[in-house]
């Protein structure tokens, strides 16, 4: 079964690393990705072939592209603006969504998309519908949509692997 994983680094990094508070009490506390360990963990849990990588194009992020290429990442680039306080903004979902559901669609049996975010509920549907959703990969519970409840067979929560996940220098 060739299986594929398509990734919001965004969704995913911004999930496991940021805080989050309610009525300015820690409910959540962030904690830094090991990516390498991450697609160790695809190719190990999920026998996953290929770990597409969806990321805003920074050009002083070079190494840092190279770093994960060679874990074995297949990255595709999005070109990124600057919002109006100056932060760097490359939204992924189009290209996700594009890959997952048309370029590389037929080479795969099974997808596994690592995001919690609602705006893909139709991809989620689709992949569902089509007998190719293998898991959603939602990297904090407390940010994942309230849209996903439907998909609730598909979750993993990858908060629970932070043990084996978490980048330790």
């Amino acid at each position: 079964m060739e299986t594929f994983a398509f990734i919001d680094s965004q969704n995913l990094n911004l999930g496991t690393s940021k805080d989050i508070f309610h009525e300015r009490n820690l409910i959540y506390k962030g904690w830094k990705l090991d990516f390498k360990k991450f697609r160790r963990y695809l190719t190990d849990k999920f026998r996953t072939k290929k770990a597409f990588l969806f990321i805003g194009y920074v050009k002083q992020n070079e190494r840092m592209y190279r770093r994960l290429k060679s874990y074995g990442y297949e990255l595709i680039f999005k070109p990124t603006i600057k919002d109006n306080r100056g932060d760097q903004k490359g939204n992924v979902d189009a290209e996700l969504v594009l890959y997952s559901a048309a370029i590389e669609y037929p080479n795969y049996e099974k997808a596994i998309i690592v995001s919690g975010d609602g705006d893909f509920y139709c991809l989620y549907d689709f992949l569902e519908k089509n007998k190719k959703l293998f898991h959603l990969i939602i990297p904090n519970k407390l940010s994942e949509s309230s849209l996903l409840k439907k998909f609730q067979k598909y979750k993993i929560f990858l908060y629970r692997e932070k043990q084996k996940l978490e980048f330790k220098p």
